[in-house]
């Protein structure tokens, strides 16, 4: 098959809500993605090829990737089908964005093979339908930092209104995940469809400081907004020693930390490589002293998104 009947692409992990943004803010991972390779096939439709890595669904109807996919697909006259291979090496359920991963993969790859009819920006309006599949719930959070690379806001999900944020050049992420399974669907279910006034306004500020530190560079202000009072209080129930492992990581230097996406990975934000590596040492001990297996990442903000490979 010639090389350009074939994309090959590194489709990275997210972190969404970031504390105050819960459905609306995200961030980019570097080192931590899925391999997909996706080939045009003489049969039309989508299909999966080879799956490696973590166990994912051979039907189409039920992976997300493919989905993903049939969504593009129905607004493209496309001559010919897809096959879709996949290496997921984000563990489903993990919190850092495995779904948007194989969505967002899917839409892209189809999409340059096609000849770019879509922007990526347009692409996430596809990619949506998968995600909608996985979580219960169409939200953009993971899928606009991986499509556009960087930080993002979600001004509005209904019209995907999607904002690239500016990014502070020492931020680091420290990421650790316990060895648990924690479903978004799951996550979400418990959560309250009412909100105290006074922890609204609380979030909305917070929300607020956070672009702005964003664009302004000023890490102590991003510290200080890097508060959840709606979602996080329900959602650490969850999760194994979660207070401890946020104030391990803000006693080691973090500028915050909070829940990644639904859990059960936890979240760091440094200033410098050196720091996000304390904190993640003080992370790790947590677990270790409870005995609980679980993985630890770090990563530059990657501002660039879905890469493709040679």
């Amino acid at each position: 098959m010639e090389a350009k009947d074939q994309i090959k692409l590194f489709t990275p992990g997210s972190v969404a809500n970031i504390s105050c943004g819960f459905d609306v803010l995200g961030f980019c991972l570097d080192p931590i993605g899925d391999i997909m390779k996706i080939s045009k096939t003489s049969k039309p439709g989508v299909h999966i090829g080879q799956i490696s890595g973590e166990p994912l669904p051979t039907d189409p109807k039920k992976n997300i990737a493919t989905i993903a996919a049939e969504a593009l697909l129905e607004e493209v006259n496309s001559p010919f089908g897809f096959s879709i291979d996949i290496d997921k090496r984000i563990k489903p359920g993990s919190g850092i964005g495995s779904s948007a991963a194989s969505a967002a993969g899917a839409v892209f790859g189809i999409n340059k093979l096609l000849g770019s009819p879509y922007s990526n920006k347009e692409l996430i309006r596809f990619a949506m339908a998968g995600e909608a599949v996985a979580s219960g719930a169409a939200h953009a959070d993971n899928l606009a930092p991986v499509l556009l690379g960087g930080f993002t806001l979600v001004r509005c999900n209904e019209t995907l209104d999607v904002i690239k944020l500016p990014n502070p050049k020492e931020l680091v992420a420290t990421i650790i995940h316990p060895q648990i399974e924690l479903k978004t669907l799951h996550s979400r279910a418990i959560l309250k469809t009412t909100v105290p006034l006074k922890n609204a306004i609380q979030q909305w500020g917070n929300l607020g400081a956070f672009v702005s530190a964003l664009y302004t560079e000023d890490y102590d202000l991003l510290s200080r907004s890097m508060q959840d009072h709606v979602i996080e209080p329900y959602r650490s129930m969850l999760i194994p020693k979660f207070k401890d492992l946020r104030n391990a990581a803000l006693q080691a230097g973090a500028l915050g930390s909070g829940i990644s996406g639904s859990g059960p990975s936890i979240f760091a934000l440094s200033k410098g490589l050196e720091t996000a590596k304390a904190v993640g040492m003080a992370m790790e001990k947590v677990y270790t002293d409870l005995d609980l297996a679980h993985q630890i990442h770090y990563s530059v903000i990657n501002t660039e998104g879905i890469k493709i490979l040679h």
